[in-house]
């Protein structure tokens, strides 16, 4: 049994919330999505079905709006504000990224709410927090990436070159990914207390603190981090890690060796290519794998030796992908143990074998097409938590009549 079964998740359209949606119907949660008359505009994003627009054919769309059923309501009518309080008595969770005075000029915030289903999981996702003003200006998935932090650390060694925006909606991922956590811990705490509550997701906030040392390193020692091509960014510059292999396409070389069984694979690994004679800093991997005790990291750049070891590793790896393509090089550093990877299109990664075999792409059928589809799986594994795509995308008040009787 999926561990939201019997939950019912209420999700005011809008493509900032809609992956939180996604997620929790995945999960088991019955997810009603309540689109505007006309629809979402999303459902008219590309890219479609076969390259070719038109109604029901958003590729976008599908993805992020599986494992839903949808209703269409006017919340500026009365009788369809009515049908939606009475959705809300019989719903767990309500999902929203409305403009923060929205719901509240409506009757239909949180304080209202709450005296008639007193123990409703109110989740409400805006740009800065609901008692923020700006959280009532325009944002977009750009506009909150750059400032929560993510775009500065992200781009080329090169800064005439501007930052980097990270794509996929990030962002709106980001705030979804915060929302989901928040909407399950609210949960366990009301299997045990009974009490339901409003929380608040500010999206700068989600993009801020997914910075990695960025905003700690500004707010504890006043460092700016800079951005470096392929790399974590930093305040001072570490050594290039892309590299060319011999098919012509880049890999990432990752972590070199840090333990003397990792140098000796990769020594061995060198010998096996015949590439030992051509290396003469393997001298240095040889020294690595015969190293007693623990391999001080913290010495690099400091004691000569530590750092020619370390420096050779990451040298041999550079040695080794110039030899083999970038498939080659990649499962070879997998099967000894060294986290390094291809870089991939899009397209390609949800190619690769090794998703394939961690059962990431999905089948669905579409009833209404007659065809199966293939879809991008669980961004997790937890065992012990089914996961499905249980249904494709609603078309637009798909579930009118199921849901209010025909009324």
């Amino acid at each position: 049994m999926s561990v939201l079964n019997g939950m019912r998740v209420l999700e005011l359209s809008n493509e900032r919330i809609a992956f939180a949606g996604k997620l929790l119907g995945d999960m088991g949660a019955d997810v009603v999505l309540i689109e505007p008359p006309g629809g979402d505009p999303a459902r008219s994003y590309p890219p479609f079905l076969d390259d070719q627009p038109g109604e029901d054919r958003s590729l976008y769309w599908w993805h992020y709006n599986t494992s839903k059923r949808g209703v269409v309501l006017d919340l500026d009518d009365a009788r369809d504000r009515e049908r939606f309080v009475a959705l809300v008595r019989s719903a767990d969770v309500l999902l929203e990224a409305e403009s923060p005075q929205r719901l509240k000029s409506l009757g239909l915030d949180y304080d209202t709410l709450k005296t008639l289903k007193p123990d409703l999981i109110h989740v409400a996702v805006t740009p800065f927090g609901c008692n923020d003003p700006k959280s009532a200006l325009p944002a977009t998935d750009l506009t909150v990436l750059a400032g929560g932090g993510p775009v500065w650390s992200c781009g080329y060694d090169d800064h005439s070159l501007p930052p980097v925006r990270g794509g996929g909606n990030q962002a709106y991922h980001l705030a979804s990914h915060f929302a989901v956590m928040s909407t399950l811990t609210a949960i366990l705490y009301r299997l045990d207390s009974g009490e339901g509550q409003f929380i608040d997701v500010s999206m700068h906030a989600a993009a801020n603190v997914t910075t990695e040392a960025a905003s700690y390193g500004w707010l504890v020692a006043k460092q700016t981090v800079q951005r470096q091509t392929g790399r974590h960014a930093a305040v001072g510059p570490s050594s290039e890690t892309q590299t060319l292999c011999d098919d012509g396409r880049y890999v990432n070389t990752g972590v070199p060796p840090r333990t003397p069984t990792e140098f000796a694979r990769q020594y061995a690994w060198l010998k096996e290519l015949d590439l030992v004679d051509a290396f003469p800093e393997a001298v240095f991997l040889e020294m690595g794998a015969n190293w007693e005790g623990p391999f001080d990291l913290s010495q690099i750049g400091r004691d000569d030796t530590i750092t020619a070891v370390f420096g050779a590793g990451r040298e041999a790896l550079k040695v080794l992908a110039g030899t083999l393509s970038a498939y080659d090089f990649f499962v070879g550093c997998q099967q000894r143990g060294l986290p390094v990877g291809v870089i991939y299109a899009p397209d390609e990664a949800y190619e690769d074998p090794h998703f394939k075999a961690r059962g990431f792409q999905v089948e669905l059928t579409h009833d209404d097409l007659g065809r199966t589809f293939r879809y991008p799986g669980a961004p997790y594994q937890l065992p012990a938590s089914p996961w499905q795509l249980s249904r494709r995308a609603p078309k637009l008040g798909e579930h009118d009549d199921e849901i209010f009787g025909g009324g």
